[in-house]
């Protein structure tokens, strides 16, 4: 989707080393779901932080994701850039952002597959999240809040 990034806070240059990801003014919009300090962005960036596990999430955590998604679409449809990041850039990232394109029509196998072929292969490798996105993330928070 245009305008829509994901990513994380470290990344293997081109000369094999791997160096941090430090976000300054490229973005319109930064969120960020394992935040880390030194790695930006700039003063009067909007910078959403919304700390959640790679690992089973529970509702109020499915909630965050949820309303990051949303926001994220919201910034696109201002003409936005966003950039949905994590550590690796790989699952809380891809959950974020998959759910940011069903919302925008795709379906749950279609954003993964997406994603996968934008990202990498091993972008949404955590099969709890694929199944949150299959069942539906509104689901998938109301199945978590009556188990808990």
């Amino acid at each position: 989707m245009a305008g829509l990034w994901m990513g994380g806070h470290e990344f293997r240059a081109h000369t094999g080393q791997v160096e941090f990801a430090v976000v300054r003014d490229e973005f319109d919009v930064v969120q960020t779901l394992l935040r880390l300090p030194g790695h930006g962005p700039d003063a009067g960036v909007e910078h959403h932080v919304w700390p959640i596990p790679d690992g089973p999430l529970d509702g109020t955590q499915l909630a965050g994701v949820i309303r990051l998604a949303r926001a994220a679409c919201d910034a696109l449809d201002e003409g936005r850039k966003v950039l949905v990041r994590c550590y690796h850039g790989y699952n809380r990232s891809g959950l974020v952002v998959a759910h940011a394109l069903v919302r925008r029509g795709h379906s749950a196998d279609e954003a993964i597959r997406l994603i996968r072929s934008r990202r990498s292969p091993w972008a949404l490798h955590n099969e709890l999240f694929v199944e949150y996105l299959q069942a539906g993330l509104p689901t998938a928070r109301l199945l978590e809040e009556l188990a808990e």
